[in-house]
């Protein structure tokens, strides 16, 4: 994570496409300069009942547009009673778009995915507005290098939500155990399917990591 006054930095943010949902995932750890400022920042926010989002980069921003996202979103289902999660991405690239064009960009990289009527869907958005539909796998944040091997290993077609916290972790697992912006005191995970969001409870993330 960055923030502009405190310099935080450094982060690991995950998602994937399975066959019943979508998963998303990232560390916990924000940073400033050598310090470690906080072991328990949220990374991963719901923006409506069925779509989440997951931050990298400048820390301020990126909570500050999971807030604007969420209740735009708001606004629109009120109006059309249903959005889709494509809506959203073009929304939250519209939104970046024009923060860019102000010559005031939101120093961000995000991860947005979520269940609607045509299944789960991922994108990924840049900090210029750039959206990019992603069939597999997102990644963002200091440590996705060393995530994104652990994905390209273990990621198989229609694997199970289950399957897919479990190589999520992992990867995250690699990235803290080799980049030193990853950490934290645990993971935030999120499991989208038709049914809803479901948050990953803390004992069950340390249970599955131990197994790892």
């Amino acid at each position: 994570m960055v923030n502009i006054e405190t310099l935080k930095t450094g982060t690991t943010t995950v998602a994937m496409v399975c066959r019943d949902g979508i998963v998303l995932a990232a560390d916990q750890k924000a940073t400033m300069g050598h310090l470690v400022a906080s072991k328990d920042t949220q990374k991963v926010f719901e923006i409506s009942p069925k779509i989440c989002m997951t931050i990298a980069g400048s820390a301020g921003d990126g909570q500050a547009m999971a807030r604007l996202l969420k209740a735009e979103l708001s606004l629109y289902e009120l109006q059309e009673k249903k959005v889709t999660v494509k809506a959203a991405a073009t929304l939250l690239a519209n939104i970046l778009r024009g923060a860019y064009k102000s010559f005031i960009p939101e120093y961000v990289q995000l991860v947005l995915g979520g269940y609607d009527a045509r299944g789960a869907q991922l994108y990924s958005v840049d900090a210029a507005g750039g959206l990019s539909p992603e069939d597999e796998y997102a990644f963002s944040g200091s440590g996705s290098v060393i995530a994104l091997g652990v994905l390209e290993n273990g990621y198989k077609k229609d694997m199970s939500t289950e399957d897919g916290v479990n190589l999520l972790l992992r990867s995250i697992k690699a990235a803290r155990e080799r980049d030193v912006y990853t950490g934290g005191k645990s993971m935030h995970v999120a499991v989208i399917t038709k049914e809803g969001i479901n948050w990953i409870k803390d004992e069950q993330i340390k249970g599955i990591i131990a197994k790892l």
